[in-house]
């Protein structure tokens, strides 16, 4: 049995990876994303977070969150919002081949891994890395040319703060980073 122990800094800035189980391409599917997006805020209501980034891809997503001064438990906050997401759409995502004895026992739905992966950002150059490569995977993996093109990210709105230009993760700037274009 691993020992896996999560970084917990209170107040702290995450780079999230949170992946369906076995891959299913439902994320972008109007039910999820309206759930999805029903979660995260009704989660931010009782245990606030900041988004700083984040991008939704077909079977998995990447997020930035900062977390308020002296919290530290993201956990709980992607715990409530998968549940939240398994209950609004898990009848109609329901794929019994995928439910395990222990998937079972436990009540999990067949939408989300079990578990999530987390990154503590150190500074700001690991936080500009971090937004970089969220904005620019719907690139690295062929769903649009530029990152412009992708509608569900924040990269937009950092394009209208001015962090990136319109064509950043482009044909022939895929290797630009934040700090490329502030």
């Amino acid at each position: 049995m691993s020992h896996y122990r999560r970084a917990a800094v209170p107040g702290g800035s995450y780079f999230f990876t949170v992946v369906t189980e076995r891959r299913q391409p439902i994320l972008i599917d109007p039910a999820v994303r309206l759930a999805l997006r029903e979660a995260i805020v009704s989660v931010g209501q009782t245990l606030p977070f900041r988004i700083d980034g984040w991008v939704l891809l077909p079977d998995h997503l990447y997020a930035i969150w900062t977390l308020p001064d002296g919290d530290a438990d993201f956990s709980n906050r992607w715990r409530l919002i998968k549940r939240h997401v398994t209950h609004v759409c898990g009848p109609d995502y329901r794929r019994p081949e995928l439910l395990t004895q222990r998937r079972c026992a436990k009540q999990y739905g067949t939408l989300w891994q079990h578990r999530f992966w987390e990154h503590l950002i150190r500074d700001e150059r690991d936080f500009r890395q971090h937004m970089s490569y969220l904005h620019a995977n719907p690139v690295k993996h062929g769903l649009v040319n530029a990152a412009i093109d992708w509608r569900w990210s924040s990269f937009h709105r950092w394009v209208r703060h001015g962090v990136y230009l319109p064509d950043w993760a482009g044909s022939g700037v895929a290797g630009a980073t934040m700090h490329d274009v502030e």
